[in-house]
């Protein structure tokens, strides 16, 4: 039997530890693996309301991660929301960053899951731009250099453009996004060049036959104003305009 399963058997038992005041319960909990919470949560309503509740998951954040509590680690238009969301995300774990688990994985995570909703926001996106520049001030503001801001900011967008969900509003989205208009901004505020191909790539390939075909035209157009050169893969014409009924339905 392990010493997390010796804890659990103890706690169940009746015996007065499964009395004791709340504070001191999450002080036990924090310390049990969190694979086996679903099993504590179970076990008594009393204890299933506090894997409900704020306190127990600040604690097990500020356990786990001693620095993401520095008020300076959040600053800026990012809200800091629940510690459940940033303890219980598993975003960047599969992330493909050369960083062992830590506070600038934490942040790293975050950053992710922000982007993210942002961009499936269906009404009044924020501008590409915008987000970028958020995501850059985050970095800088947490102590690290521009060129890491960068590094970190393009890794964020590239995982995000690659995990979103293959429907018609991501096409609707990548669309948006390679048509945007390009503002001047110093460095690190303009999104590499590496995001702005992948943003084609995936329009080009996982979305091809949901163009009509004036729409295919003009991220054509923008895609060689861009690049040159682009990949002749890019310039084969969509299916969909021979076949309708094949594809997405297009704006």
């Amino acid at each position: 039997m392990t010493d997390s399963s010796k804890i659990i058997t103890f706690i169940f038992a009746d015996n007065p530890i499964g009395k004791l005041p709340d504070h001191l319960l999450i002080e036990i909990f924090i310390r049990v693996p969190m694979s086996e919470w679903v099993q504590l949560s179970c076990m008594k309503k009393q204890w299933a309301n506090l894997f409900r509740e704020e306190c127990l998951w600040n604690a097990a954040l500020l356990r786990n991660f001693p620095f993401a509590g520095h008020a300076k680690r959040w600053p800026g238009p990012i809200p800091r929301g629940l510690s459940k969301r940033y303890f219980s995300n598993e975003c960047p774990l599969s992330l493909p960053f050369p960083y062992s688990i830590s506070c600038l994985l934490v942040i790293v995570g975050h950053i992710y899951l922000f982007l993210k909703e942002q961009l499936e926001i269906s009404t009044m996106p924020t501008p590409a731009g915008i987000l970028h520049g958020t995501i850059i001030d985050q970095f800088i503001a947490c102590g690290k250099t521009r060129d890491k801001a960068y590094e970190l900011a393009s890794q964020i967008w590239l995982s995000v453009i690659d995990n979103l969900e293959e429907n018609e509003h991501t096409f609707l989205l990548l669309k948006r996004l390679a048509l945007e208009e390009d503002v001047f901004l110093p460095y690190p505020y303009t999104r590499s060049q590496k995001v702005q191909w992948r943003v084609f790539e995936k329009l080009f390939t996982d979305f091809r036959d949901c163009f009509n075909h004036d729409d295919y035209y003009d991220v054509l157009a923008c895609a060689k104003h861009k690049f040159q050169p682009i990949p002749s893969a890019w310039v084969k014409q969509p299916y969909s305009w021979m076949m309708p009924s094949i594809g997405c339905s297009s704006d």
